[in-house]
């Protein structure tokens, strides 16, 4: 299974929002930039099984965004164990909710996701930035053992060509 990690894009700065964290959205130039990877993570023929969002607003909007460029809106699943709290645990579990899937992206947050990734592929340091998509391939998902294929920094994703 591959599993492609995207990491939401840029939101309100949680000092300035007055509302929920949860409900904290991305910035206008967040969508934008989100868009612009959209297209590009497009054009890398991802084609996964479901995206799987955390219910935090800012991860929803990013999934929704790379939903609409893989023409893939019908596959966007909330799922709260991508909130806070997501860990190598949780990801055993959704795998076990998704074992027929082939490939599944992730739309969460940090810490998490660079210390998931970290686990998965047997230690080392991972940043996923806001916007980032990294590929873990997982040859067995009942073996949380994978490697990492790539990891893409949101500057070279939101490139404008």
């Amino acid at each position: 299974m591959e599993l492609y990690f995207l990491r939401h894009g840029l939101a309100e700065s949680r000092s300035e929002w007055k509302g929920d964290d949860a409900d904290r959205p991305l910035t206008q130039e967040g969508v934008e930039r989100m868009e612009r990877s959209a297209a590009m993570i497009a054009r890398l023929g991802l084609e996964p099984d479901a995206i799987l969002t955390s219910p935090l607003a800012r991860a929803r909007q990013t999934a929704l965004i790379a939903a609409a460029a893989l023409k893939a809106r019908d596959t966007v699943l909330l799922d709260r164990r991508l909130g806070p709290g997501f860990d190598i645990e949780q990801l055993a579990a959704i795998l076990r909710d998704h074992a027929s899937a082939r490939a599944l992206m992730l739309v969460g947050h940090e810490p998490s996701f660079s210390e998931t990734i970290s686990a998965l592929i047997g230690g080392g340091r991972v940043v996923c930035k806001k916007g980032g998509l990294a590929c873990v391939d997982l040859p067995d998902v009942s073996n949380l053992s994978g490697e990492l294929l790539w990891l893409i920094p949101p500057r070279l994703l939101a490139v404008k060509i």
